[in-house]
């Protein structure tokens, strides 16, 4: 049976991601605490892995209950509360990635790509295929790769891709009903290891090939503009937002 496998949020844009148990899904649509802080240049531009292969060389944790950011580069660990300290932690980070930067806060919709939008989401039988197209990616590797929210067990791989199309249905997690907006087109981060930065060789020409030969017959391929997608973005609806999502929860396709 279809089940919330994991439930994964990034505090901080670009950096790593933390696992829970419950998440509370904002008025706005998105996860409580994704992306809820990031880095901006002094040009507005915000710093993430798109951008610069150096956020592979920090590895971060945080605490929600606390609002604790703890951040290791090699041998220095740092802590910083970024409810008391944030001018401080934007000054370390300043300092990291040689830039004039500051730390911004949205608790409203967080600092996501498609604020419009809500979830990404994926199962967790995606994540195994995508790891066997690969000699060198283990699906731990594929998850952090891809840094998707909400993660479903017991079903297929690419079961999420039916959700996208103008006649698609939508599915229900617990007691939140979800609609699938967009699949999520790729960027340069999945083809990076996430633990060194360095470039899986041939990543995206194989991505490439092996999602075209198993694409799935329940998917609408108009809704795909290309074979670099993987996961989708879809939306809460409306009269469910305000609650939350569970590790553990029940899964199952919406019915008509």
């Amino acid at each position: 049976m279809g089940h919330v496998e994991r439930i994964t949020v990034y505090p901080v844009k670009g950096l790593d991601g933390i696992d829970l148990e419950r998440a509370r899904i904002l008025d706005g649509g998105t996860v409580e605490h994704d992306r809820e802080f990031a880095l901006f240049d002094a040009a507005g531009e915000v710093v993430n892995g798109k951008r610069t292969d150096r956020v592979h060389d920090l590895r971060t944790g945080y605490e929600t209950s606390t609002g604790e950011l703890t951040v290791e580069a090699g041998e220095e660990r740092r802590r910083f509360d970024l409810d008391a300290e944030r001018d401080r932690a934007a000054e370390w980070f300043a300092g990291f990635f040689d830039a004039d930067l500051t730390l911004q806060r949205d608790r409203s919709l967080g600092f996501v790509d498609r604020r419009e939008m809500g979830p990404s989401v994926v199962s967790t039988a995606t994540l195994e295929a995508v790891a066997s197209w690969f000699e060198d990616v283990t699906v731990e590797g594929a998850r952090r790769r891809l840094r998707t929210n909400v993660e479903i067990g017991g079903v297929p791989a690419f079961w999420e891709d039916r959700f996208v199309g103008p006649d698609a249905p939508s599915f229900v997690a617990g007691d939140l009903r979800f609609e699938g907006v967009t699949p999520c087109g790729r960027c340069v981060v999945p083809e990076r290891d996430p633990d060194t930065g360095e470039p899986t060789p041939e990543f995206r020409e194989r991505f490439v090939s092996r999602r075209e030969a198993t694409f799935p017959e329940w998917a609408d391929p108009g809704a795909f503009d290309h074979y670099y997608t993987l996961t989708i973005i879809a939306s809460v609806v409306e009269a469910d937002r305000g609650g939350t999502l569970g590790v553990g929860d029940p899964v199952r396709v919406a019915d008509a």
